[in-house]
């Protein structure tokens, strides 16, 4: 049987019960789409920079409270105010300190959790986190998605390797928890390619990783190269063996904050099995527990 660490095991373990997401939208943007290093975004990305599933249109208050109101007959006792779309350090710090601060000093709200770049964590942005920390504990996710070359210019992230790197360490020499995000099903990635990324993040000191299938959604460039037969997604038996691979390599003291992921079902093209969260789930579990 195959067992690792889940965001769950690490919530229970930590803060002494199960903390539930809220997801909200801080209205930023990201250097890959206003000119700074780019202008399309990564060839994956939506419109809405993978916040799909944020509240929208509304200050940070409340965006919190009506996703509160939406899982409230889960009667949780705690949340993860969680920052997702687009780059969430990627604006002035006075900026980010007063969104960041609504949310951390919001009822019940135990962790402040913010989805980010590696190349946009400048020493101003740093002290705010670390001040941040002080209050409640900060999350900071990376989209490091591949360690392999090819992959990086393909996907166009931006940023070199070593930047993500560097990151990691100035996260850690703050004490503030370092997530990264790794796409498992790049096109033309093989099995050890997505093995060696995942041990890249490993040797980095990352202290959690999100593994995520790749989504193939409509109107983005890797959508066109899709529908023009230049590569194949993952079947779901692929994915699920793939993770019986990769999970083993990952110590207990490393979360795993994510296994597969959500597509927005209006946007994606494929791979359509993973619409199906329930069942995808329970096939997972099943081949972790055959291992």
């Amino acid at each position: 049987m195959i067992t690792y660490t889940s965001l769950n095991d690490y919530c229970l373990s930590n803060f002494g019960k199960k903390l539930y997401k809220l997801t909200v939208d801080g209205g930023f943007t990201c250097p890959n789409r206003d000119g700074t290093c780019g202008t399309k975004g990564c060839v994956f990305c939506s419109a809405d920079g993978s916040g799909a599933f944020a509240e929208k249109g509304k200050n940070i208050t409340q965006q919190l409270e009506n996703a509160i109101s939406r899982i409230a007959s889960k009667k949780p006792q705690g949340y993860i105010a969680y920052f997702q779309a687009f780059t969430n350090t990627y604006a002035p710090v006075d900026v980010l300190r007063e969104r960041f601060l609504c949310a951390i000093r919001f009822p019940d709200v135990q962790v402040l959790d913010i989805a980010t770049r590696p190349d946009c964590l400048g020493e101003d942005v740093l002290d705010l986190l670390e001040e941040l920390n002080k209050i409640k504990p900060v999350w900071v996710e990376l989209g490091l998605q591949t360690s392999k070359e090819e992959s990086v210019t393909y996907i166009r992230r931006g940023y070199e390797n070593e930047v993500y790197l560097q990151a990691v360490q100035n996260l850690k020499k703050r004490g503030i928890y370092c997530v990264t995000h790794l796409i498992l099903g790049l096109p033309h990635e093989t099995e050890e390619d997505m093995k060696n990324s995942l041990q890249f993040a490993l040797d980095a000191g990352t202290d959690a990783v999100k593994l995520q299938l790749l989504h193939i959604l409509k109107d983005t460039d890797l959508a066109n190269d899709f529908l023009a037969g230049k590569f194949e997604a993952l079947t779901m038996e692929e994915y699920i063996r793939l993770l019986t691979v990769l999970l083993p390599m990952i110590p207990k003291e490393v979360s795993v904050h994510r296994m597969t992921g959500d597509g927005d079902k209006k946007q994606l093209i494929a791979p359509m099995w993973s619409a199906d969260k329930k069942r995808v789930l329970n096939a997972i579990r099943k081949a972790l527990e055959e291992k």
